[in-house]
Protein backbone atom coordinates (compact mmCIF):
# COMPACT_ATOMS: atom_id res chain seq x y z
CA UNK A 1 0.00 0.00 0.00
CA UNK A 2 1.38 3.44 -0.86
CA UNK A 3 1.85 6.17 1.70
CA UNK A 4 0.41 9.65 1.29
CA UNK A 5 -1.73 10.21 -1.81
CA UNK A 6 -2.17 13.67 -3.32
CA UNK A 7 -5.61 14.25 -4.86
CA UNK A 8 -6.05 17.30 -7.08
CA UNK A 9 -9.50 18.70 -7.73
CA UNK A 10 -10.69 17.69 -4.27
CA UNK A 11 -13.81 19.85 -4.51
CA UNK A 12 -14.91 18.31 -7.81
CA UNK A 13 -17.45 15.58 -8.51
CA UNK A 14 -14.83 12.81 -8.75
CA UNK A 15 -12.19 14.34 -6.48
CA UNK A 16 -14.48 14.83 -3.49
CA UNK A 17 -15.74 11.24 -3.62
CA UNK A 18 -12.20 9.91 -4.03
CA UNK A 19 -10.89 11.88 -1.04
CA UNK A 20 -13.66 10.43 1.09
CA UNK A 21 -12.85 6.90 -0.03
CA UNK A 22 -9.07 7.20 0.25
CA UNK A 23 -9.27 8.96 3.60
CA UNK A 24 -10.38 5.71 5.20
CA UNK A 25 -7.39 3.85 3.73
CA UNK A 26 -4.33 6.10 3.97
CA UNK A 27 -3.03 9.65 4.40
CA UNK A 28 -4.42 12.07 1.83
CA UNK A 29 -3.41 15.58 0.76
CA UNK A 30 -6.66 16.99 -0.66
CA UNK A 31 -5.82 19.88 -2.98
CA UNK A 32 -8.25 22.73 -3.64
CA UNK A 33 -8.20 25.77 -5.90
CA UNK A 34 -9.41 27.89 -2.95
CA UNK A 35 -10.15 27.18 0.69
CA UNK A 36 -13.23 24.92 1.00
CA UNK A 37 -16.17 26.00 3.14
CA UNK A 38 -15.94 22.69 4.99
CA UNK A 39 -12.54 21.02 5.58
CA UNK A 40 -12.24 17.52 4.05
CA UNK A 41 -13.04 14.70 6.41
CA UNK A 42 -10.09 12.33 6.99
CA UNK A 43 -7.67 14.29 4.80
CA UNK A 44 -5.31 17.26 5.03
CA UNK A 45 -6.66 20.11 2.92
CA UNK A 46 -4.24 22.23 0.90
CA UNK A 47 -4.88 25.28 -1.30
CA UNK A 48 -2.84 25.31 -4.53
CA UNK A 49 -4.61 28.02 -6.54
CA UNK A 50 -5.38 27.93 -10.24
CA UNK A 51 -4.32 24.94 -12.30
CA UNK A 52 -1.91 25.78 -15.10
CA UNK A 53 1.72 25.37 -16.11
CA UNK A 54 3.04 27.44 -13.18
CA UNK A 55 1.09 26.04 -10.21
CA UNK A 56 3.36 25.35 -7.23
CA UNK A 57 2.69 21.84 -5.90
CA UNK A 58 5.78 21.46 -3.70
CA UNK A 59 4.03 21.62 -0.34
CA UNK A 60 1.29 19.19 -1.38
CA UNK A 61 3.84 16.74 -2.80
CA UNK A 62 6.05 16.67 0.28
CA UNK A 63 6.23 13.07 1.51
CA UNK A 64 3.78 11.82 -1.13
CA UNK A 65 4.01 8.39 -2.71
CA UNK A 66 1.27 8.79 -5.33
CA UNK A 67 -0.78 11.46 -7.10
CA UNK A 68 -4.31 11.18 -8.48
CA UNK A 69 -4.97 14.07 -10.83
CA UNK A 70 -8.71 14.70 -11.18
CA UNK A 71 -8.63 18.50 -11.53
CA UNK A 72 -9.50 19.78 -14.99
CA UNK A 73 -11.34 22.40 -16.94
CA UNK A 74 -14.51 20.37 -17.42
CA UNK A 75 -16.16 19.86 -20.78
CA UNK A 76 -18.57 22.70 -21.52
CA UNK A 77 -20.61 23.44 -24.60
CA UNK A 78 -18.99 26.38 -26.40
CA UNK A 79 -17.97 28.10 -23.15
CA UNK A 80 -14.19 27.72 -23.22
CA UNK A 81 -11.49 28.44 -25.78
CA UNK A 82 -9.05 25.85 -27.06
CA UNK A 83 -6.20 27.77 -25.43
CA UNK A 84 -7.91 27.72 -22.03
CA UNK A 85 -8.51 23.97 -22.20
CA UNK A 86 -4.88 23.40 -23.15
CA UNK A 87 -3.51 25.72 -20.46
CA UNK A 88 -5.42 23.97 -17.67
CA UNK A 89 -5.81 20.39 -18.84
CA UNK A 90 -2.54 19.85 -20.67
CA UNK A 91 0.02 22.32 -19.31
CA UNK A 92 -1.36 22.07 -15.78
CA UNK A 93 -1.21 18.27 -15.83
CA UNK A 94 2.34 18.03 -17.17
CA UNK A 95 3.57 20.65 -14.70
CA UNK A 96 2.18 18.60 -11.80
CA UNK A 97 3.73 15.40 -13.14
CA UNK A 98 7.16 16.98 -13.51
CA UNK A 99 7.07 18.33 -9.98
CA UNK A 100 5.86 14.94 -8.73
CA UNK A 101 8.83 13.23 -10.39
CA UNK A 102 11.22 15.75 -8.85
CA UNK A 103 9.65 15.13 -5.42
CA UNK A 104 10.21 11.38 -5.68
CA UNK A 105 6.57 10.39 -6.15
CA UNK A 106 6.23 6.80 -7.30
CA UNK A 107 2.97 6.72 -9.28
CA UNK A 108 0.80 9.29 -11.07
CA UNK A 109 -2.80 8.39 -11.94
CA UNK A 110 -4.40 10.74 -14.46
CA UNK A 111 -8.17 10.84 -14.92
CA UNK A 112 -8.46 11.57 -18.64
CA UNK A 113 -11.55 10.97 -20.80
CA UNK A 114 -12.92 8.60 -23.42
CA UNK A 115 -13.21 11.74 -25.55
CA UNK A 116 -9.55 11.15 -26.38
CA UNK A 117 -10.74 8.15 -28.40
CA UNK A 118 -13.60 10.00 -30.06
CA UNK A 119 -17.35 10.44 -29.88
CA UNK A 120 -18.84 7.33 -31.45
CA UNK A 121 -18.27 3.58 -31.17
CA UNK A 122 -20.92 0.93 -31.92
CA UNK A 123 -21.43 -2.14 -29.70
CA UNK A 124 -19.73 -4.43 -32.23
CA UNK A 125 -16.63 -2.20 -32.33
CA UNK A 126 -16.17 -0.67 -28.89
CA UNK A 127 -13.25 1.58 -28.14
CA UNK A 128 -10.07 -0.18 -27.00
CA UNK A 129 -6.77 1.12 -25.72
CA UNK A 130 -4.95 0.25 -28.96
CA UNK A 131 -7.24 2.45 -31.07
CA UNK A 132 -5.75 5.56 -32.62
CA UNK A 133 -6.86 8.64 -30.63
CA UNK A 134 -9.38 10.78 -32.51
CA UNK A 135 -10.68 13.59 -30.26
CA UNK A 136 -13.28 15.78 -31.91
CA UNK A 137 -13.42 18.81 -29.61
CA UNK A 138 -11.12 21.12 -27.68
CA UNK A 139 -11.67 19.28 -24.41
CA UNK A 140 -10.73 15.91 -25.90
CA UNK A 141 -7.70 17.39 -27.66
CA UNK A 142 -6.50 18.96 -24.39
CA UNK A 143 -6.76 15.61 -22.62
CA UNK A 144 -4.80 13.93 -25.41
CA UNK A 145 -2.12 16.62 -25.17
CA UNK A 146 -1.91 15.95 -21.43
CA UNK A 147 -1.49 12.21 -22.05
CA UNK A 148 1.27 12.89 -24.58
CA UNK A 149 3.06 15.15 -22.12
CA UNK A 150 2.80 12.50 -19.40
CA UNK A 151 4.30 9.94 -21.77
CA UNK A 152 7.31 12.21 -22.17
CA UNK A 153 7.66 12.56 -18.40
CA UNK A 154 7.52 8.76 -18.12
CA UNK A 155 10.26 8.40 -20.77
CA UNK A 156 12.50 10.60 -18.67
CA UNK A 157 12.16 8.06 -15.86
CA UNK A 158 11.26 8.13 -12.20
CA UNK A 159 7.45 8.28 -12.42
CA UNK A 160 4.95 5.50 -13.13
CA UNK A 161 2.10 6.87 -15.24
CA UNK A 162 -1.40 5.36 -15.30
CA UNK A 163 -4.02 7.02 -17.53
CA UNK A 164 -7.72 6.27 -17.03
CA UNK A 165 -10.23 7.18 -19.74
CA UNK A 166 -13.74 7.01 -18.28
CA UNK A 167 -16.90 7.61 -20.30
CA UNK A 168 -19.78 9.60 -18.76
CA UNK A 169 -19.51 9.47 -14.95
CA UNK A 170 -22.76 9.49 -12.98
CA UNK A 171 -23.87 9.50 -9.37
CA UNK A 172 -25.63 11.77 -6.89
CA UNK A 173 -24.76 15.39 -7.66
CA UNK A 174 -23.98 14.81 -11.35
CA UNK A 175 -24.24 17.96 -13.44
CA UNK A 176 -24.08 18.87 -17.12
CA UNK A 177 -26.03 16.89 -19.70
CA UNK A 178 -27.25 14.36 -17.13
CA UNK A 179 -28.69 17.07 -14.91
CA UNK A 180 -30.45 18.63 -17.90
CA UNK A 181 -31.92 15.28 -18.91
CA UNK A 182 -33.10 14.62 -15.35
CA UNK A 183 -34.78 18.03 -15.30
CA UNK A 184 -36.72 17.18 -18.46
CA UNK A 185 -37.74 13.76 -17.13
CA UNK A 186 -38.78 15.24 -13.79
CA UNK A 187 -41.10 17.69 -15.56
CA UNK A 188 -42.73 14.90 -17.55
CA UNK A 189 -41.85 16.45 -20.90
CA UNK A 190 -42.36 14.06 -23.86
CA UNK A 191 -39.10 13.05 -25.54
CA UNK A 192 -38.55 11.92 -29.17
CA UNK A 193 -36.34 8.96 -28.30
CA UNK A 194 -38.76 6.05 -28.69
CA UNK A 195 -37.14 4.76 -31.91
CA UNK A 196 -33.54 4.85 -30.67
CA UNK A 197 -31.60 1.60 -30.30
CA UNK A 198 -28.24 3.11 -29.37
CA UNK A 199 -25.92 1.92 -26.59
CA UNK A 200 -23.86 4.15 -24.30
CA UNK A 201 -21.15 3.06 -21.87
CA UNK A 202 -21.09 4.92 -18.58
CA UNK A 203 -19.34 4.43 -15.25
CA UNK A 204 -20.72 5.06 -11.78
CA UNK A 205 -18.79 7.34 -9.46
CA UNK A 206 -18.20 4.50 -7.00
CA UNK A 207 -16.92 2.14 -9.68
CA UNK A 208 -14.59 4.86 -10.99
CA UNK A 209 -13.19 5.52 -7.51
CA UNK A 210 -12.56 1.79 -7.06
CA UNK A 211 -10.70 1.73 -10.38
CA UNK A 212 -8.56 4.66 -9.28
CA UNK A 213 -7.68 2.91 -6.01
CA UNK A 214 -6.78 -0.26 -7.93
CA UNK A 215 -4.58 1.82 -10.25
CA UNK A 216 -2.45 3.01 -7.34
CA UNK A 217 -1.00 -0.40 -6.55
CA UNK A 218 -1.19 -2.90 -9.40
CA UNK A 219 2.23 -4.38 -10.28
CA UNK A 220 2.04 -4.35 -14.10
CA UNK A 221 4.69 -2.29 -15.92
CA UNK A 222 3.85 1.33 -16.64
CA UNK A 223 3.02 3.56 -18.40
CA UNK A 224 -0.46 2.13 -18.88
CA UNK A 225 -3.67 3.51 -20.39
CA UNK A 226 -7.03 1.98 -19.48
CA UNK A 227 -10.58 2.45 -20.67
CA UNK A 228 -13.23 1.65 -18.10
CA UNK A 229 -17.00 1.36 -17.88
CA UNK A 230 -19.80 -0.31 -15.99
CA UNK A 231 -20.77 -3.81 -16.98
CA UNK A 232 -24.01 -2.69 -18.68
CA UNK A 233 -24.42 -0.27 -21.57
CA UNK A 234 -27.73 1.61 -21.71
CA UNK A 235 -29.74 3.04 -24.57
CA UNK A 236 -31.07 6.57 -24.19
CA UNK A 237 -34.67 5.29 -23.87
CA UNK A 238 -33.60 2.80 -21.18
CA UNK A 239 -31.85 5.58 -19.26
CA UNK A 240 -34.92 7.81 -19.44
CA UNK A 241 -37.19 4.99 -18.24
CA UNK A 242 -34.94 4.19 -15.28
CA UNK A 243 -34.71 7.82 -14.24
CA UNK A 244 -38.48 8.24 -14.59
CA UNK A 245 -39.16 5.16 -12.45
CA UNK A 246 -37.14 6.49 -9.54
CA UNK A 247 -38.64 9.97 -9.94
CA UNK A 248 -42.14 8.41 -9.99
CA UNK A 249 -42.84 9.99 -13.34
CA UNK A 250 -44.14 8.50 -16.55
CA UNK A 251 -41.54 8.18 -19.30
CA UNK A 252 -43.24 9.66 -22.36
CA UNK A 253 -41.24 8.53 -25.39
CA UNK A 254 -42.47 8.93 -28.95
CA UNK A 255 -40.59 7.61 -31.99
CA UNK A 256 -38.59 9.93 -34.25
CA UNK A 257 -35.88 8.47 -36.52
CA UNK A 258 -32.34 9.15 -35.36
CA UNK A 259 -31.51 10.73 -38.74
CA UNK A 260 -34.29 13.27 -38.30
CA UNK A 261 -33.09 14.13 -34.79
CA UNK A 262 -29.55 14.64 -36.07
CA UNK A 263 -30.80 16.91 -38.86
CA UNK A 264 -32.76 18.97 -36.37
CA UNK A 265 -29.68 19.19 -34.14
CA UNK A 266 -27.55 20.42 -37.05
CA UNK A 267 -30.13 23.08 -37.95
CA UNK A 268 -30.08 24.57 -34.44
CA UNK A 269 -26.33 24.18 -33.86
CA UNK A 270 -26.66 21.34 -31.33
CA UNK A 271 -25.17 18.45 -33.29
CA UNK A 272 -22.88 17.37 -30.46
CA UNK A 273 -25.67 17.21 -27.89
CA UNK A 274 -27.96 15.31 -30.24
CA UNK A 275 -25.22 12.83 -31.14
CA UNK A 276 -24.64 12.06 -27.46
CA UNK A 277 -28.34 11.26 -27.10
CA UNK A 278 -28.83 9.33 -30.34
CA UNK A 279 -25.47 7.70 -31.11
CA UNK A 280 -23.60 4.80 -29.56
CA UNK A 281 -20.38 5.05 -27.60
CA UNK A 282 -19.26 1.70 -26.25
CA UNK A 283 -16.09 0.85 -24.35
CA UNK A 284 -14.23 -2.44 -23.86
CA UNK A 285 -12.98 -2.38 -20.25
CA UNK A 286 -11.37 -5.81 -20.40
CA UNK A 287 -7.75 -4.69 -20.17
CA UNK A 288 -8.00 -2.93 -16.81
CA UNK A 289 -9.86 -5.92 -15.37
CA UNK A 290 -7.21 -8.36 -16.56
CA UNK A 291 -4.24 -6.30 -15.39
CA UNK A 292 -5.43 -4.71 -12.15
CA UNK A 293 -8.19 -7.01 -10.94
CA UNK A 294 -10.70 -4.15 -10.92
CA UNK A 295 -14.18 -5.08 -12.07
CA UNK A 296 -17.28 -2.86 -12.02
CA UNK A 297 -20.08 -3.77 -9.64
CA UNK A 298 -23.40 -3.91 -11.50
CA UNK A 299 -25.29 -3.73 -8.20
CA UNK A 300 -23.43 -0.56 -7.25
CA UNK A 301 -24.02 0.92 -10.70
CA UNK A 302 -27.77 0.35 -10.46
CA UNK A 303 -27.89 1.73 -6.92
CA UNK A 304 -25.95 4.87 -7.87
CA UNK A 305 -28.15 5.53 -10.89
CA UNK A 306 -31.21 5.32 -8.64
CA UNK A 307 -29.54 7.46 -5.97
CA UNK A 308 -28.66 10.10 -8.56
CA UNK A 309 -32.28 10.40 -9.68
CA UNK A 310 -33.55 10.44 -6.09
CA UNK A 311 -31.02 13.12 -5.09
CA UNK A 312 -32.06 15.25 -8.05
CA UNK A 313 -35.73 15.10 -7.01
CA UNK A 314 -34.80 15.86 -3.41
CA UNK A 315 -32.76 18.90 -4.40
CA UNK A 316 -35.66 20.25 -6.50
CA UNK A 317 -38.01 19.84 -3.57
CA UNK A 318 -35.64 21.73 -1.25
CA UNK A 319 -35.48 24.60 -3.74
CA UNK A 320 -39.25 24.70 -3.83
Amino acid sequence: MPGTVVVSGASGFVGAALVQKLGALRAVHACFRSAPAVPPDGAEGMVVGDLDGSTDWRQALRGADAVVHTAAHAHQLGATSEADYRRVNAEGTVNLARQAAEAGVRRFVFVSSVKVNGESAPPDRPYREADEPAPEDAYGRSKLAAEQGLAEVARQGGLEIVVLRPPLVYGPGAKGNLARLMGIVARGIPLPFGALRNRRSMVSLGNLCDAIVASLDFPAPTPRTYLLADGEDLSTPDLVRRLARVMERRAILFPVPAAALRLAGALVGRSGEVERLTGSLCVDAGLITRETGWAPSNDRAAAELDAMAAAFVSSRMRMG
